[in-house]
């Protein structure tokens, strides 16, 4: 019996988002979402433009990167590619009732999330597509 070795695999560290202004959406996340600048690289792209580590609470990261050039195309969440954000919410009213107040830009009204739940879309600074998801245990 051939035995395959396992990869440590431990789950996702960020995902990121190429930014018009990079100092503009790192603020929006950090306000609007109470992430925290970790780490921040002068000129970490390509461009040698600035990018942002983000923590959140559970400390995992999310990367705030300088864009290209490419055109922003429209999307849906079945646009094909990674499509959306979701950030786990302990209690959606009081989460949406905060976000309320921070002036978000809801998308959406409250529906069922895939696999249990209950979520709702909005769209960041620049127009990314986010959810906020309020799960039980998995």
């Amino acid at each position: 019996m051939n035995t395959i070795e396992k990869l440590n695999f431990t789950g996702i560290d960020h995902p990121a988002v190429a930014a018009d202004d990079v100092e503009v959406l790192t603020h929006w996340y950090c306000d609007m979402l109470g992430y925290e600048k970790w780490f921040h690289h002068p000129t970490g792209s390509p461009q040698g433009k600035p990018v942002w580590m983000l923590k959140a609470p559970d400390n995992s990261l999310l990367e705030i990167m300088f864009k290209d050039n490419t055109l922003r195309q429209p999307r849906t969440t079945w646009t094909p590619g990674w499509s959306h954000l979701a950030l786990r919410v302990t209690n959606m009213d009081e989460a949406i009732r905060i976000l309320d107040q921070k002036g978000i830009e809801w998308t959406s009204g409250i529906i069922n999330a895939i696999g249990g739940g209950k979520v709702r879309n909005a769209l960041d600074a620049e127009g990314n597509m986010i959810q906020i998801l309020e799960r039980g245990e998995i």
